[in-house]
């Protein structure tokens, strides 16, 4: 069965960077596309990363030029790091395999930005 763990969220000030993991376990064929997507309170649950096995990669405006997201293959591992955090970046942050097969979801986990 596939899991997708994350880790390295928590909190920093403004300004400062985090970086996000997302590892897969179990067998995990057909992969497309790995992603992230975040949620803030009360918000809708929005995409915000995406990275494709040629590596191409799409950012939604708000991250763009500050997060950047990258991928093993060989270790199925999708990272986002995160740099010049504001405090409207405060989310569950939740990655994503896209394969043939099946969309798998991360448990997410929380990154807390304070001014």
């Amino acid at each position: 069965q596939v899991q997708l763990v994350e880790s390295g969220g928590g909190s920093v000030q403004a300004g400062g960077s985090l970086r996000l993991s997302c590892a897969a376990s179990g067998n995990i064929l057909g992969i497309r596309v790995m992603g992230w997507y975040r949620q803030a309170p009360g918000e809708e649950r929005t995409l915000i990363a995406t990275i494709r096995t040629t590596g191409a990669t799409n950012y939604e405006d708000s991250v763009k030029g500050r997060f950047t997201i990258s991928r093993d293959n060989a270790k199925n591992t999708v990272y986002l790091e995160m740099n010049s955090l504001k405090p409207e970046d405060t989310a569950v942050y939740y990655c994503i395999f896209d394969t043939v097969y099946e969309y798998y979801w991360g448990q997410g986990t929380q990154v807390t930005v304070s001014s």
